[in-house]
């Protein structure tokens, strides 16, 4: 008697996170910013998933993080990270050369500016810092996508200042 098993192939959130971040052009970005600050060569070995692990924050774990303290370096270290994929992304698709400006205050509230020329291609207020992060890469990328394609069409509609 011959028994025989199948088994379902199976399908982790690993296999799909890991599928988002090599088909999402803003994530793989985000990647290279994120291992573009590792000095030390920590993150050169880690998945993509892993190296993006940071960004994702659920509204249980937002619930727990106080901003009533100061906004910790590698909070802003991240916020940094993803407005600079940003302007990378945006450099990528229209040509322009672009800056990235974070303010931030101890209190976790700021903005963040995305700028090429004399244009500024992207202002964003920041509030609760220290809460920064998306729920899933899935809105991550959803989000960056969205301020990318807001910056080229900045770009596109006002070219004359951009290039000046």
């Amino acid at each position: 008697m011959t028994t025989t098993v199948t088994t379902k192939p199976e399908t982790t959130e690993n296999t799909e996170t890991t599928s988002i971040v090599e088909e999402n052009q803003f994530l793989q970005e985000l990647v290279g910013q994120v291992r573009a600050q590792d000095h030390y060569g920590v993150y050169r070995s880690w998945k993509d998933e892993l190296v993006l692990a940071n960004f994702v924050v659920t509204k249980e774990k937002k619930g727990k993080i106080s901003v009533e303290g100061d906004v910790d370096p590698a909070t802003q270290l991240r916020i940094l990270c993803f407005y600079r994929a940003i302007a990378t992304c945006i450099e990528k698709e229209t040509g322009k050369l672009c800056q990235v400006v974070i303010d931030l205050s101890h209190e976790g509230f700021g903005w963040a500016i995305v700028w090429t020329g004399r244009l500024m291609v992207l202002s964003r207020t920041l509030r609760d810092a220290q809460r920064f992060g998306y729920p899933s890469l899935k809105k991550l990328a959803a989000q960056g996508e969205r301020l990318v394609d807001s910056g080229v069409k900045n770009i596109k509609q006002f070219p004359e200042v951009a290039d000046a």
